[in-house]
């Protein structure tokens, strides 16, 4: 008798928490949104063949003292651009398809890859900047040249997974400096 009685009154509990119609759906995981400064700029100027304006809040540091390849510590938005310079001694197409070919690398992971060219002639400034959409490695990517003598790319890698999704507010704020720095982009 005990039992049954135990039994009905399990039953009814069961019964009675199924009694709203409310479909409980878990929330997706949140991130933090990284508080990010108003876009500020300072030349960059060295005893390297190239100028360009930099967002204050990142600091350069020369990779190795012979040559003028920089790592560009992005400080809050949690990266590193890998910003590499080349005295040409092949062909300029060398060096392009060397640069479009690690594009390709991404498409596997790329939801979209846009490209724009930047073409300056008064300085003679030319290249194109690459933005890789989805959850890949390096989101953005670029190259200039002078398309005789110089070459200069760079690789942005974020310190995080590839989430896209998550990343898209910091990614946006960074496109604005890379834009800032390619376009203010000088040789010497």
């Amino acid at each position: 008798m005990k039992r049954v009685v135990c039994i009905i009154l399990i039953a009814l509990a069961a019964l009675q928490s199924c009694d709203g119609n409310e479909l409980l759906i878990p929330k997706p995981p949140t991130y933090l949104k990284a508080e990010l400064p108003p876009h500020k700029y300072v030349k960059f100027e060295d005893r390297c063949p190239y100028t360009f304006e930099l967002a204050e809040i990142y600091k350069t540091k020369e990779v190795s003292s012979d040559n003028c390849h920089k790592d560009i510590d992005l400080g809050k938005v949690n990266g590193v651009i890998n910003f590499s310079y080349i005295d040409m001694e092949e062909s300029l197409a060398k060096y392009v398809n060397f640069s479009n070919d690690k594009i390709d690398e991404h498409k596997l992971k790329a939801t979209s890859i846009l490209d724009q060219n930047i073409i300056r002639k008064d300085k003679k400034v030319f290249g194109t900047f690459f933005e890789l959409k989805g959850d890949v490695a390096t989101p953005f990517q670029f190259y200039l040249t002078d398309s005789t003598d110089r070459f200069v790319s760079g690789v942005v890698y974020l310190n995080s997974v590839p989430n896209y999704d998550s990343l898209r507010p910091t990614l946006e704020y960074l496109k604005v400096d890379l834009l800032q720095m390619l376009n203010t982009f000088e040789w010497k």
